[in-house]
């Protein structure tokens, strides 16, 4: 009996080591992860301020003509801060940028659309403008104002529009084809709606959470998307590196 009483303690004991040493890994690789996290913000703070006065050379030139059409979403709460989005205009506007679309789902940056163009005097509405935006770079700004209703109500038009369309191919009575639904179908929908719209190069994100927070998919099917942080801390370093960063990618957008 007290050998094994032994060999059952002895057991015990080597577990609890065990997963004493799990604990402590765990713990040792959490503050590895973390000292990492801290070093790498402090890095890109220092890298941007660097980049704002023109101290690395190789982000003094931007290839700015491909990037023909921009998307910036900001989530609600921070779309508030109308200045920020100003400030956020005028800095692309310094660099050449003359197509955005500004997003957020609630709809707060339509309603600062005044606001927004009594400042930016070189900004004109995307409705104003009859040209493809895409194809011919104008020699003023211009602003597109997107929220998510946009885009569910875009998707009820253009499906009321398949249906319809597919309902006039039958005779009255007789029973609706089981068709099958391409994306060409909903493209060529939405292009009559007239809710294709643009489909933005590149796509930034501001705001606690990397998601695109419902900007229309069907517009962002080749677009790259990049997490900025959020409004509050932008800046201008950042804004330059994440357009340097998209003119030196190649692009393949397939056949």
């Amino acid at each position: 009996m007290d050998f094994r009483d032994g060999a059952h303690n002895l057991y015990h004991i080597i577990v609890a080591i065990g997963y004493l040493g799990l604990q402590l890994l765990w713990y040792f690789m959490q503050i590895i992860v973390s000292v990492w996290y801290h070093i790498s913000i402090v890095g890109n703070m220092f890298e941007s301020y660097f980049i704002s006065y023109e101290v690395l050379n190789k982000y003094k030139s931007l290839h700015i003509g491909k990037l023909r059409y921009l998307a910036v979403v900001i989530e609600s709460e921070e779309a508030h801060q109308t200045s920020k989005v100003i400030k956020l205009l005028q800095w692309l506007d310094s660099v050449g940028v003359k197509n955005v679309c500004l997003y957020d789902m609630n709809g707060v940056l339509k309603k600062s659309k005044d606001t927004i163009f009594q400042i930016m005097k070189n900004a004109k509405s995307i409705e104003e403008v009859n040209e493809d935006v895409t194809h011919h770079a104008p020699d003023h700004m211009t602003l597109e104002f997107v929220s998510y209703v946009d885009g569910k109500e875009a998707v009820a038009k253009a499906a009321n529009l398949i249906f319809v369309e597919n309902f006039k191919r039958h005779d009255i009575g007789g029973e609706l084809d089981h068709q099958i639904l391409l994306e060409s179908h909903l493209n060529q929908a939405l292009q009559i709606v007239g809710c294709k719209g643009p489909e933005p190069d590149l796509l930034l994100v501001y705001g606690p959470v990397r998601s695109h927070l419902g900007f229309p998919p069907w517009r962002i099917r080749y677009t790259e998307i990049v997490h900025m942080g959020s409004l509050n801390f932008m800046r201008y370093g950042s804004l330059i590196k994440a357009i340097y960063n998209f003119t030196k990618v190649r692009h393949n957008y397939g056949t």
